[in-house]
């Protein structure tokens, strides 16, 4: 094996492992051998992205697909990024939609239909997404992970009676595979199995606290900064609810909140409080915030505050405008 080959198997390997600062050192010191390598530049990206910089990780992967303009794995990192964090929707179709001319294997064509179908679901373009997602190549894969996706995919775009199969096959085939569990729980929470439902959340939450954190992901300490930040700059109308509220921070959801029915990877909890008898106004409310759930919502350090803002928003509504009186709701 050459220099090369080896700083790219090396970093690629870290990269898997979640040591975004490994991976990019093996990939400078392999761009130190060759600055015109598609592959360094691809790993790169990865490693970028692994550390929360979208930026940089869309400059690697265009210069890899610039380098060479067949790269399909490249093009798939690209619209990946393009779809989470960043939500550039038609920049990330049109990705997908380049990178579908050089797909040949089952799972390449699935991979670049997935990615296409977040990003209309995303664009809110709901038809155009159903009708994407009918042209996914019947199988069969090898990787057990598309079960999954498509799974997955059916469910967002409103097919849960074709999801169902593909994630409990899924399961079955990776029962520890928590993205599969939670959903098994979506499932069985809308055909009402509320007991079958609680038991895949729970174990869906018992997974996620096995998955390493993200390279980003902020110290407690940080994040709890982050989330009073956000409260202090609320708009006027919708701060007057948190301002005095206590703020919790915890990792996941508690088992005893998904036994009493809160989603397991919620963002948000709101626990008003009591009101006062003079302005109808919560006395002394507390907000319960999920590290992990918010991370996974924002895909990098710098979407957490917007994310955050957005689902304090959502709960106040929720609880103030649509169900008046209420004491405590739940964000997905």
């Amino acid at each position: 094996m050459d220099q090369l080959s080896a700083h790219l198997d090396r970093g690629w390997d870290l990269a898997q492992k979640g040591d975004a600062s490994g991976a990019a050192t093996c990939a400078r010191r392999a761009l130190e051998l060759d600055p015109k390598s598609p592959e360094v530049h691809n790993l790169l990206g990865y490693a970028a992205a692994l550390g929360g910089d979208s930026d940089e990780a869309l400059e690697h992967y265009r210069n890899a697909i610039t380098l060479d303009e067949t790269y399909l794995e490249a093009m798939l990192n690209a619209a990946e990024v393009l779809v989470s964090p960043r939500g550039e929707w038609d920049e990330a179709i049109d990705m997908c939609d380049e990178a579908l001319d050089y797909a040949e294997s089952v799972e390449e064509i699935a991979d670049c239909i997935l990615l296409k179908v977040d990003a209309l679901l995303g664009k809110g373009s709901t038809d155009d997404a159903v009708r994407v997602l009918g042209k996914i190549p019947a199988g069969p894969y090898e990787n057990p992970s598309y079960d999954y996706l498509i799974g997955r995919a059916h469910y967002e775009v409103g097919q849960p009676e074709k999801a169902a199969p593909l994630i409990e096959e899924a399961v079955k085939r990776s029962p520890l595979h928590a993205d599969a569990r939670y959903y098994l729980g979506l499932l069985r929470d809308e055909r009402g199995d509320r007991a079958g439902a609680t038991d895949a959340f729970l174990n869906a939450r018992a997974l996620d606290l096995r998955e390493p954190v993200p390279a980003w992901s902020p110290s407690p300490e940080v994040f709890g900064g982050i989330v009073r930040q956000v409260v202090a700059k609320m708009d006027m109308t919708l701060g007057k609810y948190l301002r005095e509220a206590e703020v919790y921070c915890f990792d996941v959801v508690g088992p005893e909140l998904v036994v009493d029915g809160v989603d397991p990877r919620a963002l948000v909890i709101l626990d008003a409080g009591p009101e006062e008898a003079t302005d109808g106004l919560p006395r002394r409310g507390r907000i319960f915030v999920y590290q992990r759930g918010v991370e996974r919502a924002a895909g990098s350090l710098e979407g957490i505050a917007d994310e955050l803002a957005h689902a304090l928003e959502h709960e106040i509504a929720a609880i103030f405008t649509d169900r008046p009186g209420a004491g405590r709701d739940q964000l997905n």
